[in-house]
């Protein structure tokens, strides 16, 4: 063994000997000391973890409702809620809420009797549809006149509210931020609020603001096109394959109606865990989050959605030329987290794509020379749920897209034919147990963990014992999963070619072509 091999190893068992004791320090039974739970008589689950390293405490609200949960024709309805999350309460965000709800109530009056003449295929009055659609914005300026613009923020900014934030995923839509610890109460007050009294306030306002968005991140963006594709294309039947932001088509219809209707259902206790991490005392806070929060409507817990993707059976693609970046993707049908292989997927995702020492970066970037990026990833588009694991390359100029599909076919052959060394798998290992104290030492990043776990396992103790099935991880298993999922017949891929103009122009049918120039004999 040559010197600096032999200096690499023992640099290794060193940190990886230090990361362990300091898990250890950190350890599960740690935390079951310190963390607290308590599930209301309406089903929310309050967690609570004591962590008294400075006078601040982070906050997450999980609901276990996402894109995927979008009703059918519906799609981008579960996004709207993190816009109006925003807007206020009954309380928080009006003048005059009793005046209020009788203009909201007109609005959706206005909106109904024009969706329904403009939805019409056949026999749409076209004059009487711009007398709708002005009695419609008239009912929005009525009620207009009572919002507060941006009230709920500002009374947060005022109590020393920090990243005040939210997210909607395919499987999940998370709402946060961080406070000083002696404003726990009325962060409570204003949280439990917007989940009991939701107000659909400007929300035809926020919806053109979410068919924005669309524009930007898809319409408009060759990758985000290509990633609608890819996904549309994967999938044939499950809600995966469906836009995530939403089909502009059903994004630019959502009623207000129907988004309430979503929000009766799916924001219920049983549906939400509500995380708090910091300088708290659980003896204390728990029976004031109890007061707040046994508010949310209870309820059974909305049923999982039963449609199972077919397996696939043939190669699938996706072509996209223009001139633009060039661009490739493709992706294998796995099985959801709760599968006995999905610690070896993520073994998989490290070895291969795990910074500059992976195996994609090595061939594809530092060697090759044929990639500015490459690099994959499990669980797209969402875990939740059968996803797909994707393994994707940027091109350098001057090479194309099908020299990342070969190259990175190259690299999945490996993994089928030879065993992984006992360096990479150690790596691995580490990496996933840095990954783990780092999510520790952020109040925030811990309450987004421990309300995730919670919500996807019953029990937030997962989020360490996990690392137990990456020790458990072999060899065997890795080329055994890579010989069961990374067949052609499970492969879904998309690429974007360059193209300009001009050879584009002479694809054309010949009668569609300009004349060419002709001259004369010299």
């Amino acid at each position: 063994m040559g010197a600096p091999r032999l200096m690499r190893d023992i640099l290794l068992m060193m940190i990886f000997c230090a990361l362990t004791g300091s898990v250890q320090a950190q350890d599960l039974k740690s935390f079951e000391k310190r963390i607290t739970t308590k599930v209301l008589p309406n089903g929310l689950t309050l967690l609570i973890c004591e962590r008294a390293e400075a006078p601040v405490f982070s906050y997450t609200t999980f609901v276990d409702a996402g894109d995927v949960d979008d009703p059918g024709g519906q799609s981008g309805i579960a996004h709207m809620f993190e816009h109006l999350a925003f807007k206020g309460t009954d309380e928080i965000g009006t003048t005059d809420y009793a005046a209020e709800e009788v203009a909201l109530a007109k609005v959706e009056k206005a909106y109904a009797a024009y969706d329904f003449e403009f939805r019409k295929r056949v026999g749409r009055d076209e004059t009487k549809l711009k007398e709708l659609k002005k009695s419609f914005d008239e009912a929005v300026a009525e009620a207009q006149k009572y919002v507060v613009p941006n009230q709920f923020s500002e009374i947060a900014d005022r109590n020393g509210a920090v990243d005040l934030n939210a997210s909607t995923g395919l499987d999940e839509t998370q709402f946060f931020w961080s406070m000083p610890e002696n404003r726990l109460e009325r962060c409570a007050y204003r949280e439990s609020s917007r989940l009991t009294h939701t107000v659909p306030r400007e929300f035809y306002k926020e919806r053109d603001v979410v068919v924005e968005e669309r524009r930007m991140r898809t319409d408009s963006n060759p990758i985000g096109r290509m990633l609608e594709q890819f996904a549309a294309t994967a999938y044939v039947a499950h809600n995966y394959g469906r836009s995530s932001i939403g089909w502009p088509s059903e994004v630019g219809q959502i009623s207000a109606t129907e988004a309430m209707e979503f929000h009766k259902k799916y924001y219920v206790g049983s549906n939400i865990v509500v995380a708090v991490v910091g300088d708290v005392k659980a003896e204390t806070v728990m029976p004031m989050l109890e007061k707040y929060f046994s508010k949310v409507p209870g309820g059974a817990k909305p049923e999982e959605m039963a449609t199972v993707e077919p397996k696939q059976f043939a190669e699938k693609s996706v072509v996209i030329r223009e001139k633009t970046q060039p661009f490739y993707i493709e992706g294998y049908h796995r099985p959801d987290y709760r599968d006995k292989d999905d610690a070896v997927f993520d073994a998989i995702q490290d070895i291969l794509s795990n910074g500059r020492v992976s195996r994609m970066y090595r061939s594809l970037v530092r060697d090759e020379q044929i990639a500015a990026v490459a690099a994959g990833f499990s669980g797209f588009p969402g875990s939740k749920y059968p996803g797909l694991f994707a393994l994707y390359a940027v091109p350098l100029p001057g090479h194309k897209p099908e020299e990342m599909r070969a190259a990175i076919h190259k690299e999945i052959a490996k993994l089928q034919t030879t065993d992984v060394s006992d360096e990479e798998l150690a790596s691995f290992r580490t990496r996933a147990r840095a990954d783990l104290l780092r999510g520790l030492a952020d109040n925030q990043g811990l309450a987004n963990d421990l309300s995730e776990y919670q919500t996807r396992y019953g029990d937030w103790r997962y989020l360490f014992t996990q690392l137990d099935k990456y020790d458990a991880v072999t060899k065997a298993d890795i080329r055994r999963v890579a010989n069961e999922i990374f067949v052609p017949s499970n492969r879904t891929w998309a690429e974007i070619e360059f193209e300009d103009a001009k050879k584009q122009e002479s694809k054309q049918p010949a009668e569609e072509q300009p004349a060419a120039k002709t001259e004369g004999a010299k």
